[in-house]
């Protein structure tokens, strides 16, 4: 027998979408999960980061293995509310599915994994080993919580880490890495009349994005990224994009390294020689052309832009390594064949090209180390974001069938 009806279910995940924790205010959401788990006499820590800012640890059972369950509790700004049809700090139901920001990413894979706890502990259904609850903060921006779940050793003893973010039908086994880096260029401010007597701090800053953007175009023709099997996502990828693409392109942009120089400014008005310029990148690596691979590249243009007179300086303010695992073990396995049992839909294994905390909560794990991420949502970030009520409340049985069954047969 269940312990929460379904519209108790429902109600949890209507109370955490009503925290706002829009890159901030974690603590509101690890309280009330905190709250939620003393009421069945589960064991809780609260990990802070700051006064608003903190990671949820809770924990059932004993002894190995240990497996991990995560999801981030802070969720992307909302923008123009006046955009949405449906408030978004107010989880509303509507036609079968629930609607609220954070409603798919990932506030219903984080109440079906707390709520999935609950319930395993309280049918008694865990013969052997250990369950690890792990909310994190500021997965959306710098990944600070599942840093510092990292570096205070929760992962230390986890055999497994499952992840609920959402993806619905593609269960995820490794991705992508990211790095966002901020250039910026200085120069001397005159009228524009009189550029002799100024130096444009956007000149230099352009020869150096143009350089950075040639080498990257050579590198994904060059290279041969197979360290991460895209095939069945690339597949995906090619129904859904845009006609006027081609298919190799696709298959460069799904499988392999992905540089863009996604914000620019510089310059005050029109008439004046601009005394500062800055530029921030994204990159999205993978083993072939890795993380430090990266930093060489643009620590090669910055000397040499600057060589020439420029003015630049770089500052990296996000560095997660790709997950690389081989997908090849019973957790996969596993996870595999009960969603093709429960779910509808065909459920494809594959690596992903988004991130998650796994890429701090895997650090110095090894690629034969256990990782699986699959949950509920298809429509993250997204104005009028939403999930399915039905497959937020199959997910929740999907975890409860998934760890008694992974942990039990170990």
């Amino acid at each position: 027998m269940s312990t929460f009806s379904k519209e108790e279910k429902v109600e949890i995940l209507s109370d955490i979408v009503g925290i706002k924790t829009i890159n901030d205010n974690e603590i509101e959401d690890a309280e009330y999960l905190q709250d939620l788990f003393k009421k069945y006499d589960i064991d809780t820590e609260i990990d802070k980061i700051n006064d608003k800012r903190a990671n949820l640890i809770a924990t059932i059972g004993e002894g190995e293995p240990v497996v991990a369950i995560s999801g981030h509790m802070d969720v992307v700004d909302p923008g123009d509310e006046d955009d949405w049809e449906h408030p978004p700090f107010e989880l509303t139901e509507k036609d079968g599915y629930l609607y609220g920001r954070g409603s798919a990413d990932m506030k219903s894979g984080l109440a079906a994994l707390a709520i999935a706890m609950i319930e395993i502990k309280e049918s008694d259904a865990l013969e052997k080993g250990t369950i690890k609850f792990l909310a994190t903060a500021g997965e959306e921006m710098e990944q600070t919580g599942s840093q510092q779940l990292y570096e205070n050793g929760y992962m230390d003893d986890v055999d497994a880490l499952i992840i609920a973010e959402p993806s619905e039908t593609s269960l995820v086994y490794a991705h992508k890495g990211s790095m966002d880096f901020r250039i910026t260029s200085k120069g001397l401010a005159s009228h524009s009349s009189m550029p002799i007597l100024g130096k444009n701090a956007i000149k230099p800053l352009i020869d150096f994005i143009q350089a950075i953007d040639k080498d990257y175009q050579e590198a994904s023709k060059d290279i041969k990224f197979e360290k991460m099997d895209f095939s069945k996502l690339l597949d995906l990828a090619k129904e859904k994009g845009r006609d006027d693409i081609d298919d190799d392109v696709i298959e460069s942009v799904v499988s392999g390294l992905v540089l863009n120089n996604t914000v620019i400014k510089g310059g005050n008005q029109v008439n004046s020689i601009p005394e500062v310029a800055e530029a921030e990148f994204n990159v999205r690596t993978v083993p072939e052309y890795d993380n430090d691979k990266v930093k060489e590249l643009f620590q090669k243009h910055l000397d040499k832009v600057n060589d020439e007179g420029g003015d630049l300086k770089s500052e990296m303010f996000l560095d997660l390594d790709p997950v690389l695992t081989t997908g090849d073990n019973d957790l996969i396995k596993t996870g595999h064949d009960i969603a093709s049992d429960m779910f509808d839909e065909e459920i494809i294994i594959t690596p992903t090209v988004g991130v998650t905390d796994a890429s701090n909560l895997l650090r110095g794990k090894d690629e034969d180390f256990s990782f699986l991420m699959l949950g509920p949502g298809s429509t993250p970030h997204q104005v009028d974001e939403n999930v399915k009520k039905d497959t937020y409340l199959d997910f929740i049985d999907y975890y409860i069938k998934l760890l008694t069954t992974y942990i039990n047969n170990q």
